[in-house]
């Protein structure tokens, strides 16, 4: 029985806007904190010495169990069925996902230290972590290999324009990052009216934006 060993903070409390793969935001900074029996510098001795982590965890925000042998992947406009043993759909007979993160540094000094802080997660907050483990180039990375049909559907992103008003509320980081998100379109995939106004949290706020023409508007933060 796997029971969580950690849980994932992040600037996420919906899955609504989260990046769709790990790696696709690499400046989205999230934290590690440990239960309490695993919360012991022991544990990530040597850990220091990689700079990726490979994170096994749940979704944990499913509303319900799957039911299906195919999904249709949002790389796919949502049109195309796929084995589900051939995408990465939240939607599986058992719902763990696998993300790759940069190590940025281990905190041995908060109150919940050992806390590993970590950039480029796909991860809601709150999500259970059951396994951690480092990233090793000779076995992780297949550079040449094959990726089905990512390889001719390339990730689109949208051009983000932010009205003056939101730009002053932010900093250049809150900015940049902010517009990394939207770029990726976190609109369910079946949904393409340009008159649609979408909702996002961000930073303690709510993010209004709507799409039209592969530009994403910034409407109200």
């Amino acid at each position: 029985m796997f029971r969580p060993i950690a849980y994932f903070k992040s600037p996420f409390p919906s899955k609504f806007g989260i990046p769709k793969q790990s790696g696709l935001v690499k400046d989205l900074k999230g934290e590690i904190i440990f239960e309490s029996e695993f919360r012991n510098v022991d544990a990530l001795r040597g850990l220091e010495e990689f700079d990726y982590i490979w994170l096994i965890w749940g979704f944990s925000a499913n509303p319900h169990e799957s039911n299906s042998l195919v999904v249709r992947p949002p790389l796919l406009g949502g049109n195309k069925k796929m084995g589900v043993f051939a995408t990465r759909s939240p939607f599986r007979p058992n719902p763990i996902g696998l993300s790759s993160v940069r190590l940025v540094g281990i905190d041995y000094d908060c109150d919940d230290g050992p806390v590993l802080r970590v950039a480029g997660g796909d991860l809601m907050d709150g999500t259970p972590i059951y396994d951690i483990k480092p990233y090793i180039v000779y076995a992780d990375s297949h550079p040449e290999a094959r990726s089905g049909f990512v390889d001719t559907n390339q990730i689109q992103r949208l051009k983000v324009v932010f009205p003056d008003d939101v730009a002053n509320m932010l900093t250049n980081e809150q900015m940049k990052l902010l517009s990394d998100v939207l770029s990726l379109d976190p609109r369910p995939h079946y949904q393409h009216d340009a008159d649609k106004i979408y909702g996002m949290p961000f930073e303690g706020g709510d993010v209004r934006f709507r799409v039209e023409n592969s530009v994403c508007y910034v409407l109200s933060l």
